[in-house]
């Protein structure tokens, strides 16, 4: 079987609680594939951040909706999808109006608006699309240390 057809997803609902499952498959998933404790930890906070931007923007409080999982087996990591169907955003304009964290102290710094950056230095690579809901589309990277000799 080739490595892109490893594809496990979940579809679950866009609720807090169960985030955790998303967490526990993930890091079912990423142990397998030799990531170390420390990426698995990692992954784990970008993946729950990019979960729970979908529990917390993509639908209306007491209107139920569902996000999508993919774990994607890459040549030398690991995809992670998710997506929503919440009505979308413009992604592109949002970051640029962030501007940039250097220089700024905390009191500048609002709560909210931090889970693409950390995403970004948790991860390889991020990428976020809108359109029809959102999609964030997360990879990392196995790092193998060199064996001794």
């Amino acid at each position: 079987m080739k490595p892109e057809s490893h594809v496990v997803s979940l579809t679950v609902p866009a609720e807090a609680e169960f985030i955790d499952l998303v967490r526990l498959t993930l890091y079912g998933i990423s142990s397998k594939l030799g990531f170390s404790y420390e990426e698995i930890e990692d992954m784990k906070v970008a993946v729950a951040e990019a979960c729970n931007n979908a529990v917390v923007h993509a639908y209306e409080p007491g209107s139920p909706g569902l996000m999508e999982v993919r774990f994607e087996r890459i040549e030398d990591g690991l995809r992670i999808v998710v997506k929503d169907q919440g009505p979308s955003f413009d992604y592109a304009e949002k970051a640029r109006r962030a501007g940039s964290l250097h220089d700024k102290s905390l009191n500048d710094i609002h709560v909210g608006g931090l889970g693409i950056y950390l995403m970004q230095a948790l991860m390889d690579d991020v990428v976020v699309k809108t359109g029809t809901g959102t999609e964030v589309i997360l990879t990392k990277r196995v790092c193998r240390s060199e064996e001794m000799v």
